[in-house]
Order: C-alpha cells, then structure tokens, then sequence
C-alpha cells in the first residue's frame, strides 16, 4: 500500500513537471494562439498535478500509520504516537485518531488532549488546498478569457 502510495505521488510529481515544462514552453516563439489560453489550461494542470502529488504522499503517510497500528508484536498504542517523543508527550497515551481529509494522525491522551504524529501533515493540508485552489482560479480564468475571446469575435463580426 504505501508503494502505491508513493509511486503515485513519484507520477503526479512527474506530471506537474511536465506539466510546468509546457508553461516555460510558452514563453519561447511559435506557442500556440490564444496564447493566454493555453498558458492558463497548462498552469492549471501543473497545480493540479502538483496537488494530487502533494496529497498522495501525506495520505500514503497516513495509511502508513494505520497500517503500523494493531499490526504485530509492540503496535499498540500506534508506533506514530510513540516514535521519536518523549515519555513526558507519550503519557497516558491511549488512543489515535486518523483522517484522509484533512490529513492527520493524531495522538489522544487519556485526558482527551491530542498531539499530532505527524507536524508536516499541517503544511501538506495547506499546499494541498491551496494548488488545488490555484488550479480552480486558472481554470475558471481560462474559461473566462475563452468568453471574452468569443464576445470580441463576434462584435467585430
């Protein structure tokens, strides 16, 4: 599960670059008119590409967790919630909760106060969200310059 995970994240990773390679590709002479256009579709597709990469390698750590926990001998409480804290952080550890959307793995005290295993699933949530939000605008921008292209056409017809 987690080569899937990565492996996908290694594609879309390759995607965006190839995708961006086609938006440094615009700048050069003999791009295609509407130049606009296409330079927005293809910035949209590297953010989107770069989202879907960003995403898939947090979720493969996420499902990386799950399956550590309740999975052979010294995997409970989850491995997450113990490696790399000390005993002071891990005291009266008692459960974890986890989430694919947003990202997290979280550990719970007996208290009912949470750490998180993971600090870097806070940046991968927000790169995730905001690519995913670039490539939305992009693509709505190149819709609308589309429009605005076609309402020229037409008043000059």
């Amino acid at each position: 599960m987690l080569l899937a995970g990565l492996g996908l994240s290694a594609v879309c990773a390759v995607g965006a670059l190839v995708a961006a390679t086609g938006v440094v590709a615009m700048a050069f002479p003999g791009r295609p008119e509407p130049w606009a256009v296409h330079l927005l579709r293809r910035a949209a597709a590297a953010a989107a590409w770069a989202a879907v990469a960003v995403y898939s390698l947090g979720l493969s750590g996420v499902l990386l967790s799950e399956h550590a926990f309740n999975n052979g001998a010294d995997s409970i409480p989850a491995p997450a919630c113990r490696d790399g804290f000390d005993a002071e952080t891990r005291q009266g550890l008692s459960h974890h909760r986890s989430s694919y959307l947003p990202l997290r793995f979280d550990c719970v005290r007996d208290d009912g106060t949470v750490y998180s295993s993971e600090p870097g699933y806070v940046w991968m949530n927000g790169v995730t969200a905001s690519l995913a939000l670039a490539a939305a605008l992009l693509v709505i921008g190149a819709g609308h310059a589309t429009e605005l292209r076609a309402r020229k056409t037409a008043a000059v017809s």
